[in-house]
């Protein structure tokens, strides 16, 4: 089909409109679709004004949700009588005229009407309203005055052969609005099935993260192989191609690749799961927050989030504080001076720190786990002490535990009237003339 075949259809059928317009019958079926449209309307008016339920939206009572479902549903009554009462008209019409496919038309617009109806009173989703009211409406609107099948045959004569492949302006179309909804649909599918996967607490937290990623690779690969075959592409054609495609990407995307995979052996050996503490060997701390395909995000104390690409967990060393156990051991370091009575004031610090509520000092801690003072050393100005105990966490963030035993610790040696010495020198002049 050419331009100059549609370009005779639409003068033959503007002739044959101003043919139509010369005859009564299609006045009478306009009076009766206009008809049908005022009866509706008035009918739905009279029950608006009738029906308390149909007036204003309930707030209370004992079949409040079916009350409101009844409320949402008074938006779709106007295009249900239109359809009725035309229905109606239509065998009036024939009786009348003996034709009636102008009213059947209307009945079909009317119907056109009702999926608006539906879409905007019940679609949840700005997107899927969007998508169903500017691509599925339109195409149904074509499809009543039948001249959907004479826009797809001219947009189909427009294509493009690569080899085996034949890609035409309809199939593209087609592909542009169906992977627009197949991918959304996907995205949809893909959120709440991981969320699914990660609600299933039987499962340990690694073994989830791995099929909720597995779950996402297959969702979008299946959706990229559906939509080559609406957009007519015979996925044999593309073996070849596809072969040279994927030596060129593995050569070009290494680093991509290497992290893809890394973050699999990640998630299957277990090493670290989502909420650990890590420490990466160039000195950078945080959570991780989520473990992706690509790279791994670490949610810092000071409110950084650090992107590490995956790969890094593989070939580098890295600390892991809290993947089996979530006790730590800490400790303060700090000095006295030599005239003081180191046993009581040990027996100080050990108070004080074990006083403190994240300081494990439970009735039946073992004895390795208390919160213990000892004597690290002599230094030039003073005696060193060391001082270590045990937490549940991570001393950082909302758990500042060390500095507040710091402060803890300096105030009972002040109270207690024990010395934290200075560094001093003593200077004698050997030649004092």
């Amino acid at each position: 089909m050419n331009a100059h075949s549609l370009i005779g259809r639409f003068v033959k059928a503007m002739a044959d409109l101003l043919q139509l317009a010369k005859s009564s019958q299609l006045y009478t079926q306009l009076g009766i679709i206009f008809l049908a449209i005022i009866s509706a309307y008035a009918l739905v008016a009279l029950l608006r004004r009738t029906s308390p339920i149909l007036r204003r939206e309930p707030q209370s009572g004992p079949w409040l949700p079916l009350s409101r479902a009844v409320f949402k549903f008074r938006s779709l009554l106007a295009p249900l009588l239109i359809i009725l009462f035309l229905g109606a008209g239509i065998e009036l019409s024939e009786l009348v005229i003996e034709q009636s496919w102008l009213v059947r038309t209307g009945q079909s617009l009317a119907v056109v009407f009702l999926l608006h109806s539906v879409i905007v009173s019940y679609a949840i989703s700005p997107v899927l309203v969007f998508a169903l009211r500017w691509f599925l409406l339109p195409v149904l609107i074509l499809q009543i005055f039948g001249v959907l099948g004479t826009i797809t045959d001219y947009l189909d004569a427009f294509d493009l052969e690569l080899g085996n492949i034949r890609i035409s302006a309809y199939g593209l179309v087609r592909a542009i609005v169906f992977g627009s909804v197949l991918f959304w649909l996907g995205r949809i599918s893909n959120r709440e099935g991981q969320r699914i996967i990660r609600r299933q607490v039987g499962i340990d937290v690694g073994t989830r993260e791995v099929v909720a990623k597995l779950f996402q690779v297959t969702l979008f690969s299946a959706l990229f192989i559906v939509l080559l075959q609406i957009l007519g592409i015979n996925l044999t054609a593309l073996a070849v191609f596809g072969g040279a495609l994927g030596v060129g990407l593995g050569i070009g995307l290494q680093a991509i690749a290497s992290n893809f995979i890394s973050g699999l052996i990640i998630l299957l050996d277990r090493s670290m799961t989502v909420g650990d503490y890590i420490e990466l060997d160039d000195g950078r701390l945080g959570k991780i927050r989520s473990i992706n395909m690509r790279s791994t995000l670490l949610e810092t104390f000071d409110g950084k989030d650090v992107m590490v690409p995956n790969e890094q967990f593989i070939t580098t060393r890295f600390v892991n504080w809290t993947h089996n156990d979530e006790k730590q051991r800490y400790t303060l370091k700090f000095q006295v001076a030599y005239k003081t009575d180191i046993p009581a004031m040990l027996d100080i610090v050990r108070h004080v720190v074990r006083s403190h509520p994240q300081v494990i000092n439970e009735p039946d801690t073992p004895t390795e786990e208390l919160a213990d003072a000892e004597i690290s050393g002599f230094g030039d100005s003073g005696i060193d002490i060391l001082v270590e105990f045990w937490m549940e966490g991570i001393d950082d963030g909302k758990n500042r535990v060390g500095a507040d035993l710091l402060l803890m610790i300096w105030q009972a040696l002040k109270d207690n009237s024990i010395e934290i010495p200075f560094p001093q020198r003593e200077v004698k002049l050997l030649n004092n003339s």
